[in-house]
């Protein structure tokens, strides 16, 4: 799920991120710009590279999946994508 901590502006293909806990900026390839597209908290990443990657791009399943498991990790690493082995639910407060 992608962090409400950060700045991010899609300039054509790529997305532009910026962390604003640490500040570190980040261009993202078309491949990753649609990994974070699609970083909702629910879907697995292994659904995300099997919808999103391996049915646009000519990548065996296996490398897609552990090249978009170093790239989320890595984003994780800045606090700018929340990564868990489960659904991420926000947190809300019910005023009624």
């Amino acid at each position: 799920m992608r962090s409400s901590a950060i700045a991010a502006r899609l300039v054509g293909d790529e997305m532009m991120v910026m962390s604003t806990a640490d500040s570190t900026f980040f261009t993202l390839s078309e491949i990753a710009t649609l990994i974070w597209q699609a970083a909702d908290g629910h879907t697995p990443l292994s659904e995300i590279v099997r919808r999103k990657i391996c049915s646009e791009f000519e990548v065996a399943p296996e490398e897609a999946l552990r090249d978009a498991e170093q790239f989320v990790a890595d984003l994780s690493d800045h606090g700018i994508l929340r990564v868990s082995t489960h659904p991420i639910r926000e947190h809300t407060t019910d005023t009624a």
